[in-house]
């Protein structure tokens, strides 16, 4: 085996030569490039933005064999303003979230997540283990984001075999790549709510040293207490196993067991034990040479939040609790919440943090037959360590080298390669995945072609995978190959109408292969499979997407035939008092749709109303009889939005339909909705980048609970919420 540190010195060298700007083009400053599809007035930002997004605007005006886009600016951010990442994207078409905890939610993309959902910084992974477990958190805090893209379907592979199912690409300033403005730049956003009492901010600085060079700082800080719900904690179905075992315990003389039972169930109004504190700094600088710029930055992301345990079960690691929600505990938090309740010294915690070094570089080639070069890289020491008491319970180490290269094109075009090396550690009684290093190599082209009134977009990634546990003796190499092809038809109004054509591969990860022990966040005692093959999947989907006048729309349809879907089949047998599961794999398929439409109702000089529709549908079974779980259900979202010079008033309905066609040992989830209600008003005549929101979620208490979440049987999500905040750019 190559040694961790010899790849770390090679992987070092290569971050110049192999590294890469995000695979994603333009920056946060080029939003004013984007195509408009609603009347905004605040930086330009739009209902739900499908602009050019991808390898780079110069390589490719538009990828479409990624035919489901989404840009998400600084207004939707500030609205949908949450913890994690996938909270902040739910509204978005195709888009549903892990919602384990308040301190860890995920996104998930048509059904797909783990292993099948890239989550990356600016192009590069955000190199944490939020996929090796739905309880732990994702290293970002979107109080810095700028802007959010999100890319999916099976043609985002093209930016790394995890991305099976699609990407979500967070953009900051961390690193400059232009000179602002005014010598001192200042972007900040607070926010304070009811349902967490939540206290919150972020706020960063450029500032210029000299024509060439720009300074970048910035900081966040996130404070809440425990979550607020409309009613009990628990489902009904649960809150009645859990009292028919409290009469078992109470005919068998275990008093006390019973009233512990009895008071589970009557948790109500709040969630113990889902508080969070989060804090994050970044530094980064920028040389500016004409067309060309070089940059590095350095960050560090800290957070501390409570996993919340399933009532009514052992601990699972030896002593008298198996239960729930990851193999933690909780810091020294024996608080007392606002109602006066206790944490006891059984709250299970997760103490995070990640240090991040990144560099980059874009150098103008002149006017050959490649015009830019970009690199990217990326350096990663992230650990985790879950919390019972004051003792350890079981600590998580990652130590993660990333590095990008792309040569674009004068036309139509992209070569690139892509190197990562990745060193999974995990140690504790719940140490459920051995030791294993993963190292992986890359080359991906995109092409485009004009036919005379058909576009054609060819995209292939070539990509090999080793993955090795050095305590097991095992080691596994595999070679992978992904493609996809788009026939493109624009009309001259700018509508296009599009079909794709996809073929993508996924190496089986570290901790499908090597689990071999009890993972409390599934409630399940996980056994891995060394002799997985490569998933591999077969897509189809068309599109239609563009601007009629004032009329903006997209609609995606799409079916994955998946051959050896990986999947965690029960055993019926079980080990530490737990259900055991191992590691399958079938032949899958998926099938769905998205679509969005924005249209204005009424428009005047000093007044429009506009409408925002969205859709989201998908459905998934196993060839071989069955349903997936956490599978989401039907989703629609409607809004109307008025927009005044100085403010604007929207009102909006998310629907969310029951699910019943669940795996087995899950349950079926109801239908819901929620009503939710922002007024934006931009005091300051001068610059309407000033914004002060005040937003009403969830009006009428409803109780929701999300079905693609682990923990949807005993956490629901949040109740109502006012929540104030303000945006300041100067």
């Amino acid at each position: 085996m190559t040694s961790f540190t010899s790849r770390l010195a090679v992987a070092t060298a290569l971050s110049f030569a192999l590294a890469a700007s995000p695979a994603f083009a333009q920056d946060a400053e080029d939003e004013e490039t984007r195509p408009a599809e609603s009347k905004q007035k605040d930086d330009g930002e739009h209902l739900h933005d499908r602009g050019d997004i991808l390898v780079t605007a110069e390589g490719v005006r538009e990828l479409d064999f990624i035919a489901g886009q989404d840009i998400l600016g600084l207004e939707e951010v500030q609205r949908n303003l949450s913890s994690q990442l996938g909270e902040v994207l739910v509204k978005v078409p195709g888009v549903t979230a892990t919602s384990f905890a308040p301190g860890a939610s995920r996104p998930i993309l048509r059904g797909l997540d783990g292993e099948r959902v890239r989550v990356l910084i600016d192009g590069l992974g955000t190199a944490d283990t939020a996929n090796t477990s739905a309880d732990h958190a994702t290293t970002i805090d979107p109080l810095t984001v700028t802007r959010i893209e999100v890319l999916r379907g099976p043609g985002a592979l093209l930016f790394g075999s995890q991305a099976i199912g699609g990407v979500v690409n967070v953009i900051d300033r961390r690193i400059p790549i232009e000179v602002p403005e005014e010598p001192i730049h200042l972007d900040a956003l607070f926010a304070a709510d009811t349902v967490s009492n939540l206290r919150s901010g972020g706020a960063s600085i450029d500032a210029a040293l000299a024509d060439n060079v720009v300074v970048h700082f910035d900081g966040s800080f996130r404070d809440t207490n425990d979550l607020e719900i409309p009613g009990f904690q628990l489902t009904e179905g649960l809150r009645n196993e859990l009292l028919a075992e409290a009469a078992e315990e109470e005919a068998e003389g275990e008093f006390e067991e019973a009233e512990e039972l009895r008071e589970a169930t009557d948790q109500r109004a709040f969630v113990p034990n889902s508080d969070l504190q989060t804090w994050t700094v970044n530094g980064g600088i920028g040389f500016i040479f004409g067309e060309s710029s070089f940059g590095a930055s350095v960050g560090y992301f800290d957070t501390n939040y409570g996993v919340i345990k399933r009532p009514g079960t052992e601990h699972a690691h030896g002593e008298e609790e198996h239960g729930h929600d990851d193999h933690d505990d909780h810091d020294d938090h024996d608080d007392h919440d606002e109602e006066g309740h206790e944490h006891g010294d059984e709250d299970v915690r997760i103490d995070l943090e990640q240090l991040r070094v990144d560099l980059r570089g874009d150098i103008a080639l002149g006017s050959g037959f490649f015009s830019r070069l970009k690199l990217r890289a990326g350096y990663s020491d992230y650990t985790h360590t879950e919390l019972e008491g004051m003792e350890i319970g079981t600590v998580f180490d990652t130590e993660t080298i990333e590095a990008r290269a792309e040569l674009i094109q004068s036309r139509g075009g992209v070569i690139g390669a892509q190197f990562t090396s990745r060193d999974f550690q995990a140690v504790g009684a719940e140490a459920f995945v051995q030791p294993n290093d993963t190292t992986q190599f890359a080359l991906f082209t995109v092409q485009e072609f004009d036919l005379g009134g058909i576009q054609l977009e060819a995209a292939g990634r070539y990509e090999t995978v080793d993955v090795e546990s050095e305590p097991l003796g095992v080691e596994r190499n595999f070679d992978l190959f992904s493609g996809a092809l788009s026939a493109v038809i624009e009309t001259e109004g700018g509508v296009r109408f599009g079909l794709t054509g996809s073929r993508s591969e996924r190496a089986p990860a570290g901790e499908e292969l090597f689990a071999n022990g009890p993972h409390i966040a599934t409630q399940a005692f996980e056994i891995g499979n060394v002799d997985l093959d490569v998933e591999s999947a077969w897509g189809l989907e068309t599109f239609l997407r563009g601007d009629i006048g004032d009329i903006s729309f997209g609609a995606s349809v799409y079916y994955q035939s998946f051959d050896d879907f990986i999947f965690l089949s029960p055993t019926g047998e079980e080990e530490d008092d737990l259900p055991v599961f191992v590691y399958l794999q079938e032949d899958a398929n998926f099938f769905g749709f998205e679509a969005d439409l924005a249209l204005p109702v009424v428009e005047t000089e000093d007044f429009t109303l506009l409408t925002d529709l969205r859709a989201s549908y998908v459905s998934a079974d196993l060839q071989g009889d069955g349903n997936l779980p956490r599978i989401p259900p039907i989703s629609l979202l409607g809004a109307l939005e008025a927009q005044f010079d100085r403010f604007d008033l929207r009102g909006e309905v998310q629907w969310f339909g029951e699910q019943d066609e669940v795996a087995d040992f899950e349950t079926a989830t109801d239908d819901f909705a929620f009503v939710n209600l922002y007024l934006s008003m931009r005091p300051l005549e001068n610059n309407p980048n000033v914004v002060v929101q005040i937003a009403g979620e969830n009006l009428f208490d409803v109780e929701g609970r999300r079905h693609s979440s682990f923990t949807k049987d005993f956490i629901p999500l949040p109740g109502r919420n006012l929540r104030m905040s303000v945006r300041l750019s100067f």
